[in-house]
């Protein structure tokens, strides 16, 4: 199970999935700008070197998150978060993976991206007796232009989408564009985050169910792109490669809307642990 997990930790950071490679290629294709198109020509071409080289895409290989689906009648249920954690100490050494886990009090780096809180794990219990873990390396650079505002229900969608056009332009180059934004709405402040992060986990151009929604955010990716940041933040017609949205009931005194901002880099890969120790892994 261990060496499972190492070897999705490898795909996510090694290989960007087809839908991003595929986004990023269209956004070459369709730009005019001789800056952006360089820009968009040198990630396409690190993406190649990654694959074919089976190194990092990117030097910052981020803070590893996990999303655990665990299904309670699974006879490894107990072994799971020990297993992730050791995983994560075995890839930082044999990928290898940029020591990315740093003690807030000391300063000091622990060298193998584990520590007190890290590597991060979400889990969320299930029927059944397979488990399902999603693997999300998150760039820090990224990381830090991620907001949370506390909107009044009148603000309502309309609050939503300056909130989240304001933040895009106020950071500009610094996320790494074009980017792709996790947008979760509803819950609490904590939950509002948590499924916009969550929300990364979707294709590129992979739409909301919910046909309101989807057109929200279709609307916002719009309006995203015509702000011409463009890639790397030099201009250009594309900024965002995709927009997220997933949503929960609120209290009727909040608009709790979270926001989390992911590189061109947007690396995912996924494991599935069967009842009998098999593994399947993909992207």
């Amino acid at each position: 199970m261990i060496g499972a997990i190492v070897e999705a930790i490898r795909l996510a950071v090694t290989r960007i999935p087809d839908d991003v490679v595929s986004a990023l290629k269209k956004a070459y294709e369709r730009e005019e700008n001789g800056v952006a198109r360089f820009n968009l020509e040198n990630i396409l071409r690190a993406i190649e070197i990654g694959k074919a080289e089976a190194i990092p895409v990117c030097q910052d290989t981020g803070t590893l998150t996990f999303f655990v689906k665990a299904g309670l009648d699974s006879p490894f249920l107990g072994e799971i978060e020990r297993a992730i954690v050791e995983a994560t100490r075995l890839a930082t050494k044999e990928i290898p993976l940029r020591p990315n886990a740093v003690d807030v009090l000391t300063g000091k780096n622990s060298g193998d991206n584990t520590g007190r809180g890290v590597p991060v794990i979400h889990w969320e219990l299930t029927e059944g007796d397979e488990i399902e873990i999603a693997v999300l390396p998150k760039g820090g650079g990224s990381e830090n232009c991620s907001a949370l505002a506390m909107l009044t229900p009148g603000e309502g969608w309309e609050g939503v989408k300056r909130f989240v056009v304001e933040r895009v332009k106020a950071c500009g180059g610094r996320p790494c564009p074009p980017v792709v934004l996790g947008i979760g709405v509803g819950g609490g402040a904590d939950y509002s985050l948590l499924l916009a992060k969550k929300a990364l986990l979707r294709r590129v151009g992979e739409r909301n169910p919910d046909e309101r929604i989807a057109e929200i955010e279709g609307e916002l990716l719009e309006e995203i792109n015509a702000l011409g940041i463009g890639p790397m933040g030099m201009g250009g017609r594309t900024t965002a490669l995709d927009v997220k949205i997933e949503v929960a009931h609120r209290h009727p005194a909040s608009f709790p809307v979270g926001l989390i901002v992911q590189c061109w880099a947007n690396r995912r890969a996924f494991l599935r642990i069967k009842p009998d120790g098999r593994v399947d892994i993909w992207q």
